[in-house]
């Protein structure tokens, strides 16, 4: 049996706002909507927002996304009005990290 992950769901109460930073902060393409559901392209693996209150654990999931230059990548964003933090170099590539309007944490990441 193979798996392959397909679909990340973030449930939020604030579906204007969330779909509104995914669609046009990120930039990422709506590919499905229907009644509390918005279904976004994110490469190999989708995004949907699906209306509801989420209850996040005491260490929440982290949506990284790739990135070839980081700093390039995060000034974009930080224009469009997402909050990232700072850049961090490892040996091998930078990463910084983010949250969209709900707190959900983000990361831009140059490691492939």
């Amino acid at each position: 049996m193979e798996l392959k992950l397909r679909r990340i769901i973030l449930f939020t109460p604030n579906m204007e706002t969330m779909t509104a930073f995914y669609r046009d902060v990120l930039g990422l393409k709506v590919i499905a909507t229907e009644k509390g559901w918005v279904d976004f392209d994110a490469g190999e693996c989708r995004i949907a927002l699906h209306a509801g209150p989420s209850e996040v654990g005491k260490r929440p999931p982290k949506l990284a996304f790739y990135a070839k230059d980081v700093a390039a990548a995060r000034a974009a964003l930080v224009k469009r009005g997402a909050k990232f933090g700072p850049v961090k170099s490892t040996a091998d590539f930078d990463m910084c990290d983010g949250e969209d309007p709900d707190g959900n944490r983000i990361s831009l990441s140059a490691r492939k």
